[in-house]
């Protein structure tokens, strides 16, 4: 059994809670933060995963008219809606502690650890690929995560209770996602637990405790109640004012569509990936630029920006040979997504007339 800090942060809003998310990583790469698992809740809030355009994910108007909190996670993924409602649960951890190297299997082995917990309160939670946590088909946690190094960062939600009308509002849920489901609505889709008690879930410190149960259990943690440093809580807010917290970061990838851009989507196994490009040279040939959205899971994070960069000035005809080459030479994790499936994205972008 290795010990791991259990630290509690309680409400704050959405950027908050990114930058100390990031303020942890570091801390953890540095060697000045212990292998730990936090709790975290949100003010109403909406979070856009790390490569998603936000304005294609979010009714960004209504989010402003209801004063609702808009950020961007340091995740991949696709978009949620949190509020108090709900709680977030995240493990910062050396990849030796759980002898794990493959994001796939660390997706796997920290739903089932989740699923353990929730199941402890005398529900039928169990892991469904690529990243999800449901009982009886309908997702009661979202999960997603990344390796930085020899830090592994994997977060995920537990929906307590949801005003599920308020999420449908202000996410944008495409209904072939809602369809492959066979449901209508966001909020058909998901469940919480005080709808799975008829209105008398457990409390929410006893529902935590499961968790850190099922924690310790299937991935042999030892739980040490601990609290926050006042030097992570000091870089938290550097981080927040330097880059997370800021709008530049948040809306970094809006809506990269307009004039002369060739845009492309391709949905597999891994999420949706959609390409955005645009051409230069006298046959229109090269890429001058890309930008590639989509609710996959990468890392590490950088990923996608140093494949947009190594794909400017490539030849339209030479694009599936620097995809191939780009994912063999860099050293990158995918949860289930491929090189081929970005390849088949691009392309797709690049098969529409200008």
């Amino acid at each position: 059994m290795k010990p791991v800090r259990v630290i509690d942060t309680g409400i704050r809003p959405c950027r908050d809670q990114m930058a100390l998310d990031q303020a942890l990583i570091d801390g953890h790469k540095a060697g000045t933060t212990p292998d730990t698992l936090r709790f975290l809740a949100f003010e109403p809030s909406v979070l856009v995963g790390r490569h998603q355009a936000i304005s294609q994910e979010v009714h960004l108007d209504i989010c402003r008219a209801e004063g609702v909190g808009v950020g961007r996670r340091v995740t991949g993924g696709g978009a949620l809606y949190l509020d108090p409602g709900q709680f977030g649960w995240e493990l910062v951890l050396n990849k030796n502690t759980i002898g794990l190297t493959n994001l796939g299997e660390v997706a796997q082995a920290f739903c089932e650890a989740a699923a353990d917990g929730l199941s402890r309160l005398g529900v039928a939670a169990k892991y469904r690929p690529r990243n999800d946590i449901e009982v009886d088909g309908r997702k009661i946690s979202g999960t997603g995560g990344f390796f930085d190094g020899d830090t592994i960062f994997y977060q995920g939600t537990t929906l307590y209770q949801m005003d599920g009308a308020k999420m449908a509002r202000l996410l944008n849920i495409p209904a072939a996602k809602l369809a492959k489901r066979g449901q209508t609505s966001g909020a058909q889709r998901v469940v919480t637990l005080t709808e799975l008690f008829d209105g008398a879930p457990p409390p929410v410190a006893e529902v935590k405790e499961a968790l850190i149960e099922g924690f310790a259990t299937r991935l042999g943690l030892k739980s040490e109640w601990g609290e926050v440093s006042e030097a992570e809580e000091a870089a938290a807010r550097a981080i927040y004012a330097e880059e997370i917290g800021t709008d530049e970061f948040v809306y970094s990838i809006d809506d990269p569509t307009g004039a002369e851009v060739l845009t492309g989507s391709h949905t597999g196994p891994g999420g949706t990936i959609s390409a955005h490009v645009r051409l230069e040279g006298p046959k229109q040939d090269r890429i001058r630029e890309i930008v590639i959205t989509g609710d996959f899971f990468v890392t590490p994070p950088a990923t996608i920006y140093n494949l947009e960069a190594a794909l400017r000035g490539v030849e339209v005809r030479s694009l599936d040979k620097a995809v191939t080459e780009f994912f063999q030479n860099a050293r990158t994790g995918l949860l289930t997504a491929t090189p081929a499936d970005f390849v088949t994205a691009i392309n797709a972008a690049l098969s529409v007339d200008a």
